[in-house]
């Protein structure tokens, strides 16, 4: 949940660096905030696939 912790607060930083007209900054965390919340959903998804499998397994 860290990794989604940061995406978010990359997303607030990159919402009040554009409203503050600081477009360089807010186009940076912005990107950061797209790229870490795709690692976030791809370790996700990881991970649920692995419980469903195990699931199968042990039933």
């Amino acid at each position: 949940m860290s990794l989604l912790k940061w995406a978010l607060i990359c997303l607030v930083i990159s919402l009040v660096a554009g409203a503050l007209g600081f477009s360089g900054v807010a186009r940076g965390a912005g990107q950061l905030s797209k790229i870490l919340f795709f690692i976030f959903l791809v370790i996700f998804l990881v991970i649920l696939i692995m419980a469903i499998t195990a699931g199968k397994l042990i039933f």
